[in-house]
């Protein structure tokens, strides 16, 4: 992490401290906030333009880093993140700085310390992509080399050679900020849970398969929970008592009498795949215990879930997003949050295609030349915007007949929706961009215009309807 401190541009190149987090702090905890979470954060460039430091103020300039790189004033420090000792450490460093801005560059975009720091007054940061300073520091040395205090040293430099192409930190308004978090806590939620089915279905099949059949096979219903939860291992479930079973049985959805006496004769009557105590008896622990994990993860997931339809019911831009085709409760607010609340963030949407990955790669080298999907984004920001757009040619006829279109062209299934993905986010761009709903109609009549060869697939989603 680099410490540099506009005084101005008085530097400090210092060792990425090793954070010890504590667990009694609150990572996620606003530090500061009031009107110093409202105001924009000056950028290095402002503070270039405005004051320009004298030759005898500047210990490195952006002209003169290499030569002046050995004033740098190097130190180490370690640190546990919790109120006091960040207020002390920010504190510190800004006397030196005699109370002017400091910039701290560091190479991650979340975590306590960003947290810690986001909205603290005269503290500007600048977070970069672990690759892009790895390419910098390959511009240096190509000895495959790496070290905490060089890596610091290089940081000074990279902060002072292209302040002007980076950009401070600047978070969005705390209803956005909430939203995203929330979305993306449920998203590894539901993933923690797919994980564990998988695990809880591959076990089964090993020795108790009979379960997989009355809770319809692939998914992982309550019944089937519960079943495994009271009997892991099948020897237990035939010998189960019937009045328990009919009222298990009941309780998850079965209420017809017959229906219930067929499948307790099942049970009772089906021949045990395996009866080696080697298999059953560890499978069962684990079973059990996979089944007894998996309603509390939906547990959670359904509280976040509640959580995220009450806040975007107060947010100022839902509207803009939870009429969109295919959209839902789900996808609405991971599109809201995809694009945040500052308006100035993106000039165009071809910024916002090739953040999230959907635009593609082009690798040219004289007379060759291949055209792949981007590998090096943000994923959860490239699912979301895909998510959305095989959603939407479900629910949209336009946007059926254009990925239809592209499929016509050759192009596999992923490749035609994220082309759709991106005729997309040009138009959540300029909903977002404007605060003007999408008007289905209205996009119909244009592209039907400007895009002449969709017109025979729009007609065949007629003739379908």
């Amino acid at each position: 992490m680099l410490l540099n401190s506009l005084q101005p541009m008085m530097a400090w190149a210092e060792d990425r401290a090793t954070v010890r987090t504590d667990p009694s702090a609150d990572p996620g905890a606003k530090i500061g906030g009031g009107a110093a979470a409202r105001r924009p954060a000056p950028s290095l460039r402002d503070w270039h333009q405005s004051d320009k430091p004298s030759q005898q103020d500047a210990a490195i300039s952006p002209t003169g880093c290499r030569s002046q790189l050995a004033n740098l004033e190097t130190t180490e420090f370690q640190f546990t993140v919790n109120q006091d000792t960040i207020d002390a450490w920010v504190g510190e460093k800004l006397r030196q700085a005699g109370g002017r801005p400091i910039a701290i560059l560091l190479e991650q975009k979340r975590g306590a310390l960003i947290h810690a720091l986001m909205f603290r007054e005269n503290v500007i940061l600048y977070p970069i992509n672990p690759k892009q300073f790895a390419r910098y520091r390959e511009s240096y040395t190509n000895a495959g080399c790496k070290d905490d205090r060089s890596d610091a040293r290089l940081l000074a430099r990279m902060l002072n050679e292209r302040y002007l192409q980076l950009e401070p930190w600047r978070p969005d308004d705390e209803s956005t900020r909430m939203l995203a978090r929330l979305c993306q806590t449920r998203r590894q939620l539901v993933d923690e849970r797919t994980r564990l089915a998988l695990q809880l279905i591959a076990q089964l099949k090993a020795y108790f398969p009979l379960v997989l059949g009355l809770a319809s096979g692939r998914s992982v219903s309550p019944l089937m929970l519960e079943l495994v939860r009271r009997w892991p291992d099948p020897r237990q479930l035939r010998r189960a008592d019937r009045r328990i079973l009919h009222k298990v049985l009941k309780e998850h959805g079965c209420r017809n009498e017959e229906k219930r006496q067929e499948l307790i004769e099942r049970i009772r009557s089906a021949k045990l795949l395996s009866q080696d105590r080697a298999l059953i008896e560890p499978a069962a622990v684990v079973v059990q215990s996979l089944a007894r994990q998996i309603p509390v993860l939906q547990k959670a997931i359904d509280e976040l879930e509640r959580k995220i339809e009450t806040e975007m019911k107060s947010h100022p831009d839902a509207a803009l997003f939870t009429k969109l085709p295919g959209a839902g409760k789900a996808l609405a607010p991971r599109l809201l949050t995809a694009f945040g609340s500052q308006r100035d963030r993106y000039a165009h949407a071809d910024e916002v295609a090739t953040l999230s990955g959907i635009a593609p790669v082009t690798k040219q080298s004289g007379k060759s030349r291949f055209v792949h999907r981007r590998y090096a984004c943000p994923k959860y920001l490239r699912q979301t915007f895909h998510e959305f757009a095989d959603q939407a040619r479900k629910w949209c006829p336009w946007s059926r007949a254009y990925y239809r279109l592209q499929r016509s062209r050759g192009m596999k299934h992923h490749a035609a929706v994220r082309k759709l993905a991106s005729r997309w986010i040009r138009i959540l761009f300029r909903v977002w961009k404007t605060r003007t709903a999408y008007d289905p109609a209205a996009y119909l009549e244009t592209i039907t215009r400007k895009n002449p060869q969709i017109v025979q697939f729009l007609q065949v989603e007629n003739s379908q309807v």
